[in-house]
């Protein structure tokens, strides 16, 4: 077969899934508005099952809504007949998979969730099927053309299923309020976690800072830097800050210098600042924009304002940004 034939494969398949999974508008109804507020309302667990793909979907399902802050784990429906039945408590939420919505394995889960009053939301394309008729919240996927040569493979069916469960999890961070602050806090390592990082989170605050009043030397600046270690000290002037002075002027210079001379002759009166809840990729681009190495931190909402009369609130300095992996 021709590469080009693959190509061409490829986007067959693409468009058939693309056109059978519009048909996700037809589960938007009552029910799912329903489910949407049982999801919310749990007191529990979401405890998500499913067998072979479906099993595999509900996996998704429930990393996805453990990442929004709602407590959730997996449940095979095998391993459930055989003592795991008791990791479900009375306040929990059952979300069960299956696109038939008669596969045998979840019979024992729905009987128990029946007899302890547990709430079950079943997600199947059968109408009359065993999940559907035992759901508390009956979630109905219209049925979809396969996208394999033999139509019997799970492809669009699988793709269709997990959409819902996409569906479900936004509906509810929009019920939830969710943040990208509360998405940080669940979410503090990996690409994610980098990109959410805010300058206040990084930044060099209290006593750390390099902090020295303009009416001292050259000399003493040099020996804060040194000993703050940030290549930077910051000059204040009746409680406001002045201005700043680098560790690269201060040395360039220094053979020009008096012993005596005080800050004020020497230092950059308009600094850069960046708010603290800007994100620290931003704070970095900006850096990388000026070729500087330090940014002053304020409260305000400026990135990159020169503003000498700003509360000062920290330091965020490049080595920080790139340690914490910062792009």
């Amino acid at each position: 077969m021709a590469k080009d034939n693959y190509i061409k494969i490829a986007k067959k398949t693409a468009g058939i899934q693309i056109a059978e999974l519009k048909k996700i508008n037809k589960v938007f109804n009552k029910s799912f508005v329903k489910a949407v507020d049982t999801l919310a309302n749990c007191k529990g667990k979401v405890i998500c099952a499913g067998v072979g793909k479906s099993g595999l979907i509900a996996r998704k399902v429930s990393a996805t809504l453990s990442s929004i802050g709602v407590s959730s784990f997996f449940l095979n429906p095998s391993e459930a007949n055989h003592g795991d039945l008791g990791q479900i408590d009375k306040r929990d939420v059952l979300l069960v998979f299956s696109y038939s919505g008669n596969t045998s394995e979840i019979s024992n889960i729905l009987r128990y969730a029946n007899r302890f009053n547990i709430k079950v939301l079943g997600v199947a394309s059968k109408k009359d099927s065993i999940l559907i008729k035992a759901s508390d919240v009956p979630l109905l996927i219209p049925k979809v053309k396969e996208s394999d040569p033999t139509g019997m493979v799970p492809t669009t069916s699988t793709s269709i299923t997990l959409l819902l469960g996409d569906c479900l999890a936004v509906a509810l961070m929009n019920k939830m309020r969710f943040s990208k602050e509360r998405f940080k806090i669940f979410h503090p390592g990996g690409n994610i976690g980098q990109n959410l990082l805010l300058v206040k989170d990084i930044m060099v605050t209290g006593n750390k800072l390099p902090i020295i009043n303009i009416k001292k030397t050259i000399y003493d600046a040099i020996k804060v830097i040194d000993k703050k270690r940030l290549g930077i000290v910051i000059v204040k002037e009746k409680n406001k800050i002045a201005g700043i002075l680098t560790d690269g002027d201060a040395r360039r210079g220094i053979k020009y210098y008096k012993k005596n001379d005080q800050l004020k002759k020497f230092i950059t009166s308009n600094p850069l600042f960046v708010s603290e809840n800007s994100p620290a990729s931003k704070a970095l681009s900006f850096m990388n924009e000026k070729k500087i190495t330090s940014l002053l931190v304020s409260a305000d909402n400026d990135i990159g304002i020169k503003k000498k009369t700003k509360k000062l609130k920290g330091i965020v300095h490049i080595h920080s940004l790139l340690q914490y992996g910062i792009k």
